[in-house]
């Protein structure tokens, strides 16, 4: 028998034939088709609200494929994963199989693929763990606290303010003092002790092979900009880039598509001025503004035809965005001719404002069968909606509040995740340290005395085992060693089913849950949680997978629901959210609240005009939400307290001038006729209220 083996040939399969261009075309209307079959060189898409710009961008991304561009060399860059994915099953849906080999993900994702791959020939350890917020923001903590700066004699920045101004700092490009004379003028003295805490948080980071959330982008674009043979290497991989959300963009982002594109001009950008509204994330409205002048050349096409709305509502909407002093002129139409024109509703006060908007929506959902999903209340922030919250709890009306806290930034999943990281990355100090912390008999100081030790030993974990702690947490740290060596030491197969990262969850959990019910009075829904991140866990092949994923495209809480009704277990509830969180979504029904001077716009925007005309773009955003009915409600006082006399009266948001309301229709909210008091006299009943209540516990 001969050992050589038999080649077995493939089996060849037909190409997939891709589809007419012109006749995907022909479902587009003429703008969109002229964007969509674009030709070489920069494109600017300036696309409002609902005017189908993901359709013409998955359309354009198919037409370069039909033009024989390798499907490898089309980048798409969006600014969540889930929207890459979404784009991209579309382009495979339309193209066949070579869709699913165009390149797309976040600029994040992005960057960390590349750094991975071009960073080590920098002196980029290919290893490097990403921190995350909260991470970021305790390595900056121990960096502060390191110098003297923790000791509550001396009056400076927190680690979260210190951190905030640092990010500021990368992704705008301000220079540190003018960043802190902006943002914290009363610390204007310590510019130089912030810049060296910084400047040891920035030294931490690279000792220890970590890069922050910011890290990516900034690391991405130096190369870019300092390396020119890699930065020929990372431009040459792609003939075409596009961008969404263009609107959205940071200047290191701006930096970066403008290196990438040093080979060539093939760059599509699609975005609307007119919604840019995350200057606050750093997000800088001129790289829309300024995309002609930075790509000459450029052709812009401008997408005004709306899927969405109705044209009363379109009205209303662009007379209000057209007194924005400087944009790309569009008027947003549809050939739709039903609707009424928006509501702007005048209550009494908050009480009366809430009373409207419930008893409206209760209206909308059973007499005129709108689903709650299919209805929103927006607000500019969070705290607005306290009584609207407590209305709807009482008249048991399911909700559920959008732009709350984040799943991974629950300290239960956080100080699992620690784990996790610490055996991934043992030089990961912040890990350690959170690690160590959470065990009985260790405080602040015990944790960096082992934290030295580590240091010391190179961060080996055997390095732990030899550490003598304190008698009071001896049975503590012999535990969490056991731990951490049998962790380091397993097969790297779990022999469970479940993933390696899962199980070793599980091996943490032994550990970690005591310590949960021991610290937390409400254990079940915490423990509940880490039974999900388990579960995500065991989607990733490895903890440098997991570890990753989690840090660039963290998964949201889902346990926002009120606890109003039995109703919410069929899905069917109202959405109340941040106009920041409403961002991209849509309803039949949306309501407004707050649209007062000082809450819409906010007070401390009204005296810096670019502030001002952001909070004008939010409330553009807000509107063009509606699909049928939009009201915008305001109420005429506001109480200082629930039950206090002293009321402010309030003024409509400047917004709403003279124009935008011609295109409303006015609605007055009728006061509730209020009950007749008791004035008789109540009886003595001999019992003794406080006696009883005292009774309760002996």
């Amino acid at each position: 028998m001969s050992s050589d083996p038999r080649l077995h040939p493939a089996r060849p399969r037909p190409d997939v034939a891709l589809p007419s261009v012109a006749a995907l075309a022909d479902e587009l209307n003429p703008e969109q088709r002229a964007a969509a079959t674009h030709g070489d060189g920069p494109l600017l898409v300036v696309a409002g609200a609902g005017t189908g710009k993901t359709r013409t961008l998955v359309v354009r991304v198919t037409h370069l494929l039909a033009r024989g561009i390798s499907p490898e060399r089309i980048l798409l860059l969006t600014f969540t994963r889930r929207s890459a994915q979404e784009m991209l099953a579309r382009v495979e849906r339309l193209a066949g199989a070579a869709g699913r080999r165009v390149q797309g993900g976040t600029f994040h994702g992005t960057a960390h693929r590349l750094l991975r791959k071009f960073g080590p020939a920098a002196g980029l350890a290919p290893d490097f763990t990403i921190l995350d917020q909260g991470d970021a923001e305790d390595l900056v903590g121990l960096a502060r606290a390191q110098m003297g700066f923790a000791e509550k004699k001396h009056r400076f920045p927190k680690k979260e303010t210190l951190f905030r101004l640092y990010s500021r700092h990368v992704n705008t490009e301000q220079p540190l003092d003018a960043v802190i004379e902006d943002q914290l003028p009363a610390f204007a003295d310590r510019t130089d002790d912030i810049r060296r805490v910084l400047g040891d948080y920035v030294e931490r980071k690279s000792a220890r092979n970590l890069l922050d959330y910011d890290d990516l982008l900034l690391s991405w674009a130096t190369l870019l900009e300092a390396a020119p043979t890699l930065a020929d290497r990372m431009a040459g991989l792609y003939d075409h880039i596009l961008v969404d959300e263009y609107q959205d963009t940071n200047v290191l982002q701006s930096r970066i598509l403008r290196g990438m594109c040093r080979g060539h001009r093939n760059v599509t950008v699609v975005g609307d001025d007119a919604q840019s509204i995350y200057s606050f994330r750093g997000a800088d409205v001129r790289n829309i503004l300024d995309f002609p002048r930075q790509f000459p050349g450029t052709t812009i096409v401008t997408l005004e035809r709306n899927y969405r709305s109705s044209q009363p509502i379109l009205d209303s909407s662009n007379t209000l965005i057209s007194r924005a002093p400087e944009r790309y002129t569009k008027a947003l139409f549809t050939t739709r001719t039903d609707g009424e024109r928006p509501w702007l509703v005048t209550a009494r006060d908050e009480q009366g404002q809430t009373a409207f908007v419930v008893d409206r929506i209760l209206a909308l959902h059973e007499e005129e069968g709108i689903p709650l999903r299919e209805i929103a209340v927006l607000f500019r922030a969070g705290y607005m909606s306290a009584d609207l919250e407590i209305e709807l709890t009482n008249r048991r009306v399911p909700y559920e509040k959008w732009g709350g806290l984040k799943f991974l930034e629950a300290a239960h999943v956080k100080d699992v995740i620690a784990f996790i990281r610490v055996l991934e990355n043992p030089r990961d100090e912040v890990s350690w340290y959170r690690v160590l912390q959470l065990l009985p008999g260790i405080g602040d100081a015990t944790a960096r005395q082992a934290i030295e030790v580590l240091l010391t030993h190179d961060w080996s974990l055997d390095a732990l085992t030899r550490w003598t702690p304190p008698p009071r947490a001896r049975q503590a740290h012999a535990q969490l060693a056991a731990l951490l060596v049998g962790l380091r030491d397993a097969p790297t197969s779990s022999g469970t089913g479940g993933g390696v990262v899962a199980a070793e969850i599980a091996r943490v959990r032994t550990l970690y849950d005591d310590i949960l019910r021991e610290r937390y009075d409400d254990a079940d829904p915490r423990l509940a949680d880490l039974e999900q991140l388990q579960t995500i866990a065991a989607g990733y092949p490895d903890r440098g997978a997991f570890l990753t994923a989690l840090a660039l495209e963290p998964p949201q809480s889902t346990q926002d629901l009120a606890d109003g009704s039995d109703d919410a277990d069929d899905g069917d509830t109202l959405v109340l959210s941040t106009t920041h969180s409403a961002k991209g979504r849509e309803w039949d029904a949306v309501f407004l609240i707050w649209a007062v001077d000082g809450w819409f716009p906010l007070a401390r925007s009204t005296n810096d005009a670019a502030e001002l005309e952001e909070e004008r773009r939010l409330m553009y955003v807000a509107m063009t939400r509606a699909r049928h009915h939009l009201a915008i409600t305001y109420p005429l006082h506001v109480y200082q307290t629930r039950r206090g006399s002293d009321y402010s009266i309030d003024q409509l948001s400047r917004f709403l001038d003279r124009g935008v309301r011609e295109t409303m229709q006015r609605v007055v909210v009728e006061a509730a006729g209020a009950a007749p008091v008791d004035h008789s006299p109540v009886p003595a009943s001999g019992v003794d209220l406080r006696a009883l209540l005292r009774g309760r516990f002996g």
